[in-house]
């Protein structure tokens, strides 16, 4: 069967198939390499959403009283169509995100990872059993679906956000409603019909379009039972606030402000290679982007001389270049933005060592393109500090010691990723246990975790207390079920109080 993909006007998909867009609210979906709209989304409306939820509703019931290796065998085919399919997904990410196209089949790539984990259910499931926990009496949980869940995934990684929600949620017997971001849609779409040929249920996997009004009306129904979010501070605090305040389970991952931390004994040419990568790679438009390297005063000279030869040799083309290393921005707006905090940064004495503001790729001067940017001597109360610039813009803050360099890391709000290069175990030994940031890497530039563990930060980058994907996504996607069971061969006499030592 043959991906269908609509050129002109992207539409909801429910209980199995796409929807006729009905709706006269749509949004523009731009090629950002050239600036051109390519195609028009719908924005659900109110009845859109009940209707969706009302299909997952339906859904649920049958396909989370389904057994665990029917649920597996269609994790297992979906793993497949995805895996032959991820090629043309890298295409569609590519032509709306502007990645290019090899980190656009790295980003489907990370996804699969989710699914093959989820792929292990009937192991992931497994309840606890406490055998005569007292006498004749045997105490077991089990985990149960909690419901529908919905997802709301950002526009930068419109493959892989959904990838780290849905498996989890589906495998585990639940019904998945996605809103992805309205800016980069198609890719959404395309899931949707792989679902449905692995052989998922009709409405077990839903695609809702839409802006803010769709995501309130999720976050306010009363069918919705779990909300997964991705995506900047401000909206995950109020994802969080208005969820929680409906009553339902809520992981709102938001905003970062990764640090690098290079200790002078560190390996400059390998730091610097790593540093540029994490920085400018996805053009910076990635949550554990390091944007901020915090140097040992002694080597930073050193450093950044290195650090500016690399960002001007790296090539910045659409994403469908062979050899491009970085595409462009998402929006003409996000450019501005960017451009913005560059030159906030000028104005308040920072030194502006490689200045991307301007750039022109030939052929494409429309494109939203920002080069890659070098920023020496920043201050942590510089405008392009406090903010999260998303951007391809890499902070050089200068330190003394380690001490120093622990002390504006946890200072900062935010707590998502953060690494360190050194060649010192110990140094990096006590950086793991005193940094207060939930995702750390040593001498890894990009910690995420692989899908067997826990994706998530600390402080303003997450809200709730539950990470995605992993062991914390498992239990985020059902509920704890205690049975005390006693069968006993002859009557046993009843109490009016707890026993001390267990019901005998």
């Amino acid at each position: 069967m043959t991906i269908t993909e609509t050129k002109t006007l992207v539409g909801h998909w429910v209980d199995g198939a796409p929807v006729p867009v009905v709706t006269q609210r749509t949004a523009p979906v731009h090629n950002p390499a050239t600036g051109a709209e390519i195609a028009r989304v719908a924005l659900a409306t109110g009845e859109e959403v009940d209707r969706a939820v009302a299909s997952a509703v339906a859904a649920q019931r049958s396909w989370g009283a389904l057994s665990l290796g029917k649920r597996a065998a269609v994790l297992f085919r979906f793993r497949e169509l995805l895996a032959s399919h991820a090629d043309e997904l890298a295409v569609i990410i590519s032509r709306e995100h502007g990645k290019v196209l090899s980190d656009a089949r790295g980003e489907v790539a990370r996804g699969l990872e989710v699914v093959e984990h989820a792929c292990g259910l009937p192991q992931l499931m497994k309840g606890e059993v406490s055998d005569e926990a007292a006498t004749g009496i045997d105490v077991y949980s089990v985990r149960e679906p909690i419901g529908v869940v919905a997802g709301i995934t950002p526009f930068n990684f419109p493959v892989m956000v959904p990838l780290w929600m849905s498996p989890v949620a589906i495998a585990t017997g639940n019904a998945f409603v996605l809103k992805p971001s309205e800016r980069d849609p198609s890719t959404a779409n395309v899931l949707a019909e792989l679902w449905q040929q692995a052989g998922l249920p009709d409405g077990v996997f839903t695609v809702l379009h839409g802006d803010r009004n769709a995501v309130t009306a999720l976050l306010e129904h009363p069918d919705v039972d779990a909300v997964s979010f991705v995506g900047s501070t401000p909206i995950a605090k109020y994802v969080h606030a208005t969820g929680s305040a409906a009553g339902k389970r809520v992981q709102a991952l938001g905003g970062a402000k990764n640090h690098g931390v290079v200790l002078a004994d560190a390996d400059l040419e390998d730091a610097a290679d790593h540093l540029t990568a994490a920085a400018f790679g996805s053009a910076g438009e990635r949550c554990m982007a390091l944007s901020v390297a915090v140097v040992a005063e002694e080597v930073a000279d050193e450093l950044v001389a290195l650090l500016a030869e690399r960002a001007r040799a790296v090539k910045v083309a659409p994403g469908d270049v062979p050899d491009a290393d970085m595409g462009p921005v998402i929006t003409a707006a996000s450019k501005e933005r960017i451009e913005s905090l560059i030159g906030s940064a000028e104005r308040e004495g920072a030194d502006l060592v490689v200045d991307g503001r301007g750039h022109v790729v030939p052929g494409h001067e429309e494109g939203f393109f920002v080069g890659p940017t070098l920023i020496d001597r920043v201050e942590t109360g510089y405008e392009v500090y406090r903010e999260e610039v998303f951007g391809p813009v890499l902070d050089i803050v200068r330190v003394a010691d380690l001490e120093e360099a622990l002390a504006v890391v946890n200072a900062n709000p935010y707590g998502n990723g953060t690494a360190i290069f050194t060649s010192s175990g110990a140094a990096a030994r006590e950086f793991r246990r005193r940094v207060q940031v939930g995702m750390v890497g040593v001498n890894v530039p990009i910690p995420v975790p692989v899908a067997w563990h826990s994706f998530g930060g600390w402080k303003d980058s997450l809200f709730g207390d539950s990470p995605i994907y992993g062991p914390e996504g498992i239990r985020f996607c059902t509920r704890a079920k205690v049975t005390t069971e006693r069968w006993p061969s002859k009557r046993v006499q009843a109490s009016f109080h707890f026993s001390g030592d267990g019901q005998k």
